[in-house]
């Protein structure tokens, strides 16, 4: 939907690096030449001329860390990530979202906003961060900072119905973020962590 050429239409299948990449997070390569950095948004590559390379990665390159800058911090009580799949059983998401705010005096100082199952790489939403700064945390606000963040979007087939549900899950995540970040969050149903296999369990 977001970034793709006729030369390849694949999804990055990841949930850790949709919410990696909202919050700026770095990777630490280490290499033939030497350790270098390289931030997570940059490291996945878009198709472009090169669909084969899906990454910023040269042969014999290990990633040995990944590290969040200490701004994350300002996040912690205002983020959440959600996860849409087609079926309960499968692992990679049909769209998901990550959202953190920075919220002060009942206004958005800061937002970030990516996405999964949209693009070949995570797909990070700054216009969507720009529409949100300085607005009041409501739905309205969300509305429009989901147009925002697809606004870009163009089918690739049979998916047009992807953009709707992009949108739906930005607003739904945005709104969870705003309530605030919960102590802990129970594990997805079907996961091998879940206390009650099939339990359906409150976003």
């Amino acid at each position: 939907m977001l970034g793709w050429n006729e030369s390849c239409i694949a999804t990055h299948p990841s949930d850790f690096c949709v919410a990696l990449a909202a919050l700026d997070a770095v990777v630490e390569i280490e290499g033939k030449s030497g350790r270098r950095e390289v931030a997570l948004d940059e490291l996945h590559r878009l198709p472009g001329d090169t669909p084969a390379r899906e990454n910023g990665l040269e042969p014999g390159d290990l990633i040995v860390a990944i590290r969040l800058p200490a701004d994350a911090a300002r996040f912690t009580g205002h983020q959440r990530y959600l996860k849409l799949r087609e079926r309960t059983s499968f692992a990679f998401a049909v769209v998901s979202a990550a959202a953190a705010l920075d919220i002060a005096h009942g206004r958005i100082r800061q937002a970030r906003v990516a996405l999964g199952g949209v693009a070949a790489k995570p797909w990070r939403a700054r216009a969507a961060e720009t529409v949100l700064a300085g607005m009041t945390p409501d739905e309205a606000a969300f509305r429009q900072a989901a147009e925002a963040a697809l606004a870009d979007a163009r089918p690739s087939g049979d998916n047009a119905f992807k953009i709707e549900l992009a949108k739906r899950i930005v607003v739904r995540a945005l709104a969870l973020a705003a309530a605030g970040t919960p102590d802990r969050l129970p594990a997805l149903p079907a996961s091998p962590f879940s206390s009650i296999p099939g339990a359906q369990h409150a976003a």
